[in-house]
C-alpha cells in the first residue's frame, strides 16, 4: 500500500497531504519522513496519539500540523484552508532577500543560505524563519508565529511552534550559522548574532 501511495503521488503531486498514524503497512510518521525526503508538500498528520513524544516524533519527521482526535470537522477544515492560503502566498511572493549576520534568506527561491552553502527548509519552516528574520534582534511573540505562520489562534497548542523552532536549529547548527534562535521565556524567540 505504501509503494502504491508513492508512485500515486509521484505521478500526480497534490496541494496537502493528510496521514493517519495508524495506517496498514506503515505508520504515518514513516511516511511523513519518506514524503518530506521527496516534496514540500504541506503534510497533516491526524492520530489519537497526544503524547509528547508523539508530537516530537510527528514533528521530528518534518510535518506541518498534528491533530488530534476527537476533532471539529469545522475547525480542521479551517487550518486546512489555512495551509493551503499560505502556500499560495508563498509560491506568489517573490520579495527581496532578508539577510543576518552571513545567513541569506531568498524569498524568490524560497531557501536559506549560509555563506552560501544552502540550507533545505521545508515551508513552514522558512515562513517562520522569514519572521524571525524580518524582526532580527526582536522577541517575536508564539501568538504572532502561530497566527502568521500556522493561522491558528493563540489558544491553540503551541507545540508546533517550539517543534518547528527546535527542526530549525539542528539545521543552523549543521552548517555552523553564526545566527542563533534564542528563547524568550513566557513570551517567544527572536534572532541574535553569536557573541
Amino acid at each position: 500500500m505504501t509503494s502504491f501511495f508513492f508512485l500515486r503521488f509521484l505521478e500526480e503531486p497534490v496541494a496537502v497531504v493528510v496521514l493517519d498514524v495508524m495506517m496498514p503497512g506503515s505508520d504515518g510518521f514513516s511516511i511523513a519522513k519518506r514524503l518530506r525526503q521527496q516534496s514540500e508538500v504541506p503534510i497533516v498528520l491526524l492520530t489519537a496519539r497526544d503524547s509528547d513524544k508523539d508530537y516530537v516524533e510527528g514533528f521530528s519527521s518534518g510535518i506541518d500540523d498534528y491533530v488530534t482526535k476527537p476533532f471539529s470537522m469545522v475547525k480542521f477544515v479551517l487550518r486546512i484552508k489555512a495551509i493551503l492560503a499560505r502556500n499560495h502566498y508563498s509560491t506568489k511572493s517573490e520579495g527581496a532577500n532578508l539577510s543576518f549576520g552571513d545567513l541569506t534568506l531568498s524569498d524568490k527561491e524560497r531557501i536559506a543560505y549560509f555563506k552560501q552553502k544552502p540550507i533545505k527548509l521545508t515551508k513552514t519552516e522558512f515562513e517562520l524563519l522569514k519572521i524571525l528574520m524580518q524582526n532580527k534582534e526582536e522577541a517575536v511573540s508564539r501568538d504572532i508565529l502561530l497566527d502568521n505562520v500556522w493561522g491558528y489562534d493563540s489558544d491553540v497548542e503551541t507545540r508546533a511552534t517550539d517543534n518547528t523552532i527546535k527542526r530549525l536549529r539542528k539545521k543552523l547548527r549543521q552548517v555552523e550559522c553564526d545566527v542563533l534562535i534564542e528563547i524568550v521565556w513566557g513570551y517567544g524567540f527572536k534572532m541574535v548574532k553569536k557573541a
